[in-house]
Order: C-alpha cells, then structure tokens, then sequence
C-alpha cells in the first residue's frame, strides 16, 4: 500500500432494508414484485441481527431484522417503525486502503473493518460525509 493510495469504488453490492419482519419483507418482494432467488435468512449474532438476500437482475436486496432492542438495527425502526432502506454498499479493492484514503480525506469511518454478511470485512462511513446516506463499503469477494 502507498501513501497515495486512493479508494476505488466497485460495483454495487446491495441496498441494506431495514424491517421489523423479514418473513413479511420476504412476502412482499416475492409477491408484488415476482423475486425469485430468495436466500434463507440467517443470524448475525456479532451484529445483532437477522439478514436475508434476495437477488435482482444486478445487485441483491439485504432484508435487515433487529434480534432485540439493543440492535443498531432497532433504532432505526423505532424512527421508522415499517422499516424502510436503511444503507447501500459498495465494493471496493482493498478494505485497509479505503479506510485509510477516507481517513485521510476527513471522513468518520464507523469502527474498524469486521467481517460481514457476504463474509468480507465491511465498514460504514458516516452519512454526514455521504450527503445523508449511510454507506457501507466491502471489500469484493474473492468469488466475484
């Protein structure tokens, strides 16, 4: 990694759905919308949350459940009780050299890379810094 390093932004990966039920999420985006690829929801117990994908033609949807109140997840529906998009991710390269590019511009990086629900280290970048819009990056899976 050099000093001069720049973040470079990827593809879209998904829109983050905040919702209270994700059986019901589920329902909605098969039957108004005809999804088909429906992944099997499953926990995340370092995040407090249950998530499950559904695929699109281009990117995929990430329908997010809180396990409990103290879920980052359930704060957000306590201000928008029927859930609603919550965050988009974008890929990128290189995780460290995101971070350390945005880091260097200014921006508030929301805790240190972990390990996200695709299995890639994820961060958030502040929605201050991203005109109101909180934005996940990932770094693109080694099967892409």
């Amino acid at each position: 990694m050099t000093d001069h390093a720049a973040t470079t932004l990827g593809r879209l990966n998904h829109v983050g759905v905040a919702t209270p039920s994700i059986e019901r999420s589920i329902a909605l985006y098969r039957d108004l919308l005809g999804a088909t690829v429906i992944g099997e929801p499953f926990d995340l117990p370092a995040q407090g949350v249950k998530v499950c994908f559904i695929d699109t033609p281009n990117t995929q949807i990430e329908l997010i459940e809180p396990y409990d109140d103290s879920s980052p997840i359930a704060g957000f529906l306590r201000k928008n009780p029927a859930g609603g998009q919550h965050h988009v991710c974008f890929e990128v390269p290189d995780i460290q050299v995101a971070v350390a590019d945005l880091k260097a511009k200014g921006a508030t990086v929301l805790g240190e890379p972990r390990i996200g629900a695709h299995g890639t280290p994820i961060v958030f970048v502040h929605p201050k810094d991203m005109g109101g819009m909180l934005v996940e990056l990932m770094e693109t899976p080694a099967h892409d």
